[in-house]
């Protein structure tokens, strides 16, 4: 066996991991499949080969799945669709086999396309996460919200204001939210009782989504895992709340984005940029400059027009993400919580 394929068999098996902790065994089944055909030198091999000394963080193993996903959801692949749970199929794992390695033998445009770009997750279970953080900003600085995000997708998640989140008697949100988080902060809560308001919600991304095309709309459930129906059902939910709460994302790289919003300050709002599992997708000179913009545009904050920057990201070791906040004026950072990829639970730190 060439260093090559077992380079690409170690990353499907990475993933095979991931799909397992995350709740996906039909997704795992699949990798660990796949990562014996790399080994063999089969037809994944021949798809993947150029991009078989990726990172982990390239992710082109889900930038397959999400592609072939997308094949089923569109009817174009009407054996994935007959064995998939997203599309009322029986979950077979070796007929979903049977019908994957049929497509990578010969694959179609969609699926070669879906190597050319990462994964658009945008799972809204991690507003689950990120909640913390926004209420923990209005109840610091008593001000309304200017939220910014980096990485938006659809900009699902820029509507957190407006999903349900409860743990016990406690919650935030609207009670009758479409969309409702319970019982994710086992520990201790964030402050549920602080007042928010959001101003105005914005984000970019480089190849955004747009939730009123329907063909778009597929692209994003693509990327779900196909037998984890509570994520379809959230998801769907969040579109429904997206349709009347209005939020803008613009085509545009991150950090040349944030240079136009972050300058100048704007008083009496503050301001947070903040992003989800997106920041391994960036170039090392795109999030140095990101950097440097934020401790920028932090040196002229005010307490009249504070600065935040809310993360949700993985530790180093990819075991769980954390969500970090750091503040301006002062530039002190804050661990907040300890997270998950999805949904829950969350190690509320405060």
């Amino acid at each position: 066996m060439t260093d090559t394929r077992a380079a690409l068999a170690e990353l499907f098996r990475m993933y095979q991991v991931g799909c397992e902790a995350l709740g996906s065994p039909l997704w795992a089944a699949m990798c660990a499949r796949f990562a014996l055909e790399a080994e063999a030198g089969g037809p994944v091999f021949a798809l993947l080969e150029p991009h078989a000394g990726s990172t982990f963080a390239d992710a082109y193993p889900l930038r397959m799945l999400g592609g072939l996903h997308r094949l089923a959801l569109d009817g174009d692949a009407p054996e994935l669709t007959r064995h998939l749970p997203s599309t009322g199929g029986d979950g077979d794992e070796d007929e979903v086999w049977a019908a994957l390695s049929a497509i990578v033998a010969a694959p179609p445009a969609v699926l070669l396309d879906a190597l050319t770009r990462p994964p658009q997750t945008n799972e809204v279970g991690r507003s689950a996460s990120l909640i913390g953080g926004f209420l923990l900003l209005a109840e610091e600085h008593g001000l309304p919200l200017r939220v910014l995000e980096i990485g938006s997708s659809a900009g699902l998640n820029l509507r957190f204001d407006h999903f349900r989140y409860e743990q016990g008697d406690a919650g935030f949100g609207p009670p009758a939210s479409p969309l409702q988080f319970s019982g994710c902060w086992p520990l201790r809560l964030p402050p549920f009782d602080a007042t928010l308001a959001v101003t105005s919600r914005r984000g970019c991304d480089v190849d955004p989504i747009d939730i009123t095309n329907p063909a778009d709309r597929i692209t994003l459930l693509s990327y779900i895992w196909p037998d984890q129906a509570e994520r379809f059902a959230r998801t769907a939910a969040a579109i429904d709340i997206a349709a009347s709460v209005p939020a803008v994302v613009e085509r545009a790289d991150a950090a040349a984005w944030l240079f136009s919003q972050l300058a100048p300050a704007v008083d009496d709002q503050a301001t947070v940029v903040f992003h989800s599992i997106m920041w391994q997708y960036l170039s090392k000179t795109t999030r140095k400059g990101i950097r440097e913009l934020l401790d920028a545009a932090g040196a002229a904050a005010t307490n009249c027009a504070p600065l935040a920057w809310l993360r949700l990201e993985p530790r180093k070791d990819l075991t769980y993400p954390e969500l970090r906040l750091t503040t301006w004026p002062g530039g002190e950072e804050r661990l907040l919580a300890n997270c998950s990829f999805h949904l829950g639970p969350v190690e509320w730190l405060g």
